[in-house]
């Protein structure tokens, strides 16, 4: 029989989670139980949705109900861009964020990001594990008054997606508008001749159908959702960047726990982390096979393509980084590539 985890994991709806009531019970005999009201945009189905609603019922469970984790979905107790300031003053106790999200507010966070720069899975996994990188993105979280709870590894593998031919070749992209991620990033696709517009992924689908935009780039898993299969032939699947989410407190209420309430919380967090690594990779391979069975073409970027995508598009972004971050971007980039 399935675990309870194992379920949450698989179909967690997850709007809110709260200790069980006999935790609960056992932790109001020792005095009212500590509450973390956990911020995030995820959609309830999204694989990042799950595993947050997971870690907060272990919490409970490993803490005996005395820490109780409510998890807010899909910007129900703040927007993505007041997570920030909300849990840093206090408002709330923590919250997740992709680290693309971090802007120039920490312009070190965009590393994953670069092109081909991080997008193996060991290397990603070495990342997480106590890494030295991971520390010191660490520590600058600390000085914007949060701290650093656990790192989500969100996904490594993007698509490409047109109605008019394949994008395979670099020189594919002369002309086209493109939907780009941010302007740091955006400096690759430019690099190749192609015309990015940022945009929220909600509303690419319909700028595709309209012909505002000539192609599409997106987590692969992300165009299943978003249904990129209805509106768009090709797809072109590539190690294009990273995305690592993370998840972070408010460092007052931090240390105002009980130690054996913050040992139970990072205990749940080490386990929610090795959960995301397999429960990425897993969405991402069903991803693939859905979109062809949807019938789009999907074509997976060879190793020759990827190091001819990589020496145009990753050179004009690692130098607009260090622009970005050109205090502490080259030894974020040295630790990073030497993980």
């Amino acid at each position: 029989m399935p675990s309870r985890r194992g379920l949450l994991l698989a179909a967690l709806p997850g709007a809110a989670i709260l200790a069980a009531p006999a935790l609960l019970r056992a932790a109001r005999a020792q005095g009212a139980p500590a509450t973390m009201r956990l911020s995030h945009q995820f959609p309830p189905a999204h694989h990042n949705a799950r595993v947050i609603a997971a870690f907060a019922e272990d919490v409970a469970r490993r803490s005996g109900g005395s820490v109780q984790v409510q998890v807010f979905p899909a910007e129900q107790l703040a927007k993505a861009g007041e997570n920030f300031p909300g849990v840093a003053r206090g408002a709330f106790e923590a919250a997740a964020a992709v680290n693309f999200q971090w802007g120039t507010t920490i312009p070190e966070m965009n590393a994953p990001t670069i092109p081909y720069l991080f997008t193996d899975l060991p290397r990603i996994r070495r990342f997480i594990a106590g890494s030295e990188a991971a520390k010191f993105l660490e520590g600058l979280l600390e000085r914007r008054q949060v701290r650093n709870l656990m790192w989500l590894y969100t996904t490594r593998m993007s698509i490409f997606t047109s109605n008019r031919k394949p994008i395979v070749s670099v020189e594919d992209f002369r002309g086209l508008k493109i939907r780009g991620l941010n302007p740091l990033t955006d400096h690759a696709l430019t690099a190749v001749g192609a015309a990015p517009s940022a945009m929220p992924g909600p509303e690419v689908p319909q700028a595709l159908q309209s012909g505002v935009l000539d192609a599409g780039l997106t987590d692969v898993s992300a165009a299943v959702s978003r249904r990129f299969y209805e509106i768009q032939r090709y797809g072109t699947v590539a190690p294009y960047f990273a995305v690592i989410s993370h998840v972070y407190v408010n460092p007052r209420w931090w240390n105002g726990l009980r130690p054996e309430q913050r040992q139970a919380i990072e205990a749940a967090a080490r386990q929610a982390e090795q959960d995301q690594i397999g429960v990425t990779e897993e969405t991402a391979a069903a991803a693939v096979g859905e979109l062809r069975a949807k019938g789009m073409t999907i074509h997976e970027q060879t190793p020759e393509e990827a190091e001819a995508w990589k020496a145009r598009m990753q050179p004009p972004v690692m130098e607009a980084f260090l622009r970005l971050a050109p205090e502490n971007g080259r030894r974020v980039l040295e630790l990073m590539q030497a993980l």
